[in-house]
């Protein structure tokens, strides 16, 4: 690759001057054939917002077909696996591309990201590396030493950086691309409630995704421009802000996930540069810009633009997105731009999106007869109590996709009564690499695939109630988790974000032992105290049932790959802590 990034820097970003069309393609090969035909392309940003490097979708063409040469050279045979850690850089995307022209399989890794421990990093990349069996391991050249510790002994053909890669020999050999039945890409699931799994997601699937986003989901136009700081190894931000700006031939402006966890504000300067129509973000992230931005700051940002403001990746609360829209709506930020939807990596990644410019809609419900009988019986707001819950309308299906809400025996419920959320359309998974087995648990021979989530249909929208992982069950009682944590944050000097619940059952514990891990920034031990005591009490007063809290430092919870809190770590973390020695002692 020729590495001319200062000599193709522009003083302003990219503009597409060319016919706009959203493409109908078979291939993701095709789709960058035909957004290389204008001038539009990926820019990408430092941490003060300074313009790093611009590459227009011709340039990444060109390169991504040397870069494809080189892998010929390797002696890769179609269908191997190139691992890459997805660092928001143009190196990534275009050795991603020069996978689609090669007949090879790219697998996107996570960068460490400032979200966790560099011993937890080396054995999950350890871990995603022998269960994708790369041929090929390529990061940053800060990273190579760390990859080649995780990979030792895994028979990785080649490991290094892309600098290094660049000094290969280019192949004289034909290149021959992917077709619509092969794999364009295996993607790592989060694992905020399991280990992540290599979602295998094939050429047609994911351009079925992609046109069904484009057309129906945002309904991208001539004069949208997008915004992302979502990692590349994620789902939403590889499909949903990489690959959707290319198959439509819209610019992207990209900024590293670690800059917006350390200056979220970036996120909105680039918004207002370059009068950014579309960026989307689980709720941390817009929690997060929310609390950190100050009165004086919004009147420096004209966020007029933005259409489309999307959530989704976890649950929603509405006090959070209205926290958003009421801080930023100096700015020009409209309410009615937020976007709710729901989508996993092993549907491509959208399945379902709330109608444009409706906002987000709230369904209240009686939350003890959700928890009692699985039935969501609105409440009227005049007459709300403490025992109504409101959980977000996240959509309607995509054209041409379906989705189920069904019983313990498969059976499809009707409406407004809570099940086990199916999905079945033309953007669904091979299946997991590797993984028949847990491929056949999931995903039946007709094609319906069990999300794995709790939802119910009011219509012919979909509510997402929880994950069945996290439900906890007290007396027949179910209590979500997200409820205990909502307790926890109302606390003084406790956030939103800073606490996990989660529930133990082993031998060593009652059978219902429910564990509260709260991140506080109190440190008088008696002050300490009272925030254990109001916090047990206020679980007794709203549950009936008892817990045990946990207080830790700030920035201590763990996190997935993709920024989201992972309940599945902290329950293991906490049976590895002293906490957990203590509470096993006291209930023997």
């Amino acid at each position: 690759m020729d590495r001319e990034s200062k000599s193709i820097l522009r003083p302003t970003p990219l503009e597409s001057q060319i016919e706009f069309r959203p493409g109908d393609f078979g291939t993701l090969a095709e789709a960058l054939d035909y957004a290389a035909r204008g001038v539009a392309g990926f820019n990408f940003y430092g941490r003060k917002g300074e313009l790093n490097a611009v590459l227009p979708y011709a340039e990444l063409r060109a390169r991504a077909l040397c870069q494809a040469r080189r892998l010929m050279q390797l002696g890769l045979g179609r269908g191997d696996r190139v691992a890459l850690v997805g660092e928001t850089t143009p190196d990534f995307v275009t050795l991603f591309f020069a996978c689609q022209y090669t007949g090879l399989v790219p697998v996107p890794l996570p960068a460490p990201a400032g979200l966790g421990k560099r011993d937890f990093f080396i054995h999950q990349l350890r871990n995603l590396v022998k269960t994708s069996q790369p041929k090929v391991l390529i990061s940053s050249a800060e990273l190579v030493p760390t990859l080649q510790e995780a990979a030792s002994d895994l028979g990785v053909q080649f490991i290094g950086s892309a600098q290094t890669f660049d000094e290969l020999p280019e192949s004289n050999r034909p290149l021959f691309a992917s077709e619509p039945d092969d794999a364009a890409y295996i993607q790592y699931t989060s694992g905020s409630t399991q280990m992540p799994r290599g979602v295998v997601v094939s050429q047609r699937a994911v351009l079925a995704n992609l046109q069904a986003i484009i057309l129906h989901g945002v309904k991208v136009n001539e004069n949208d421009r997008m915004v992302s700081w979502l990692p590349y190894y994620h789902d939403m931000g590889l499909v949903g802000l990489v690959l959707v700006p290319l198959a439509t031939q819209r610019s992207a402006d990209y900024m590293a996930t670690s800059t917006f966890a350390l200056r979220p504000r970036v996120w909105l300067e680039l918004m207002s540069q370059s009068k950014g129509t579309i960026s989307f973000a689980p709720p941390f992230g817009y929690e997060l810009v929310a609390r950190r931005v100050g009165a004086l700051d919004v009147s420096n940002y004209d966020l007029s633009a933005w259409r489309v403001a999307g959530v989704g990746a976890e649950m929603i609360r509405a006090e959070t997105l209205e926290h958003f829209a009421e801080v930023l709506e100096p700015s020009g930020f409209k309410k009615e731009a937020f976007l709710p939807c729901y989508g996993m990596a092993e549907h491509s990644l959208a399945i379902t999106f709330s109608p444009l410019g409706e906002g987000v809609a709230f369904d209240l419900i009686d939350r003890d007869k959700l928890s009692r009988d699985k039935q969501a019986v609105p409440v009227d707001a005049s007459a709300a109590n403490a025992a109504a819950k409101a959980f977000v309308d996240c959509g309607t299906a995509l054209p041409g996709h379906q989705l189920q809400v069904r019983d313990e025996k498969g059976e499809e419920l009707p409406e407004r009564h809570s099940g086990a959320i199916y999905v079945r359309g033309p953007s669904m998974m091979s299946g997991y690499f590797n993984e028949p087995e847990l491929t056949s648990q999931h995903l039946s021979a007709d094609g319906w695939f069990n999300t794995g989530d709790l939802g119910y249909r009011v219509g012919d929208r979909l509510v997402i109630t929880g994950r069945s992982k996290d439900l906890i069950i007290v007396n027949g009682r179910n209590i979500w988790p997200q409820d205990l944590e909502y307790i926890a944050e109302q606390q003084r000097g406790i956030r939103t974000n800073d606490a996990l619940a989660f529930e133990l059952t082993t031998e060593h514990a009652d059978e219902h032992t429910i564990v509260l891990i709260v991140q506080c920034r109190e440190t008088d031990d008696a002050k300490r105290a009272d925030v254990i005591e109001s916090i047990r009490n206020s679980v007794r007063t709203e549950f009936g049932t008892d817990c045990h809290v946990v207080l830790v430092p700030p920035h201590t919870l763990p996190r997935t790959s993709s920024g989201k809190l992972s309940r599945s770590r902290a329950r293991l973390e906490f049976l590895e802590s002293e906490s957990w020695e203590q509470l096993r002692t006291s209930a023997a």
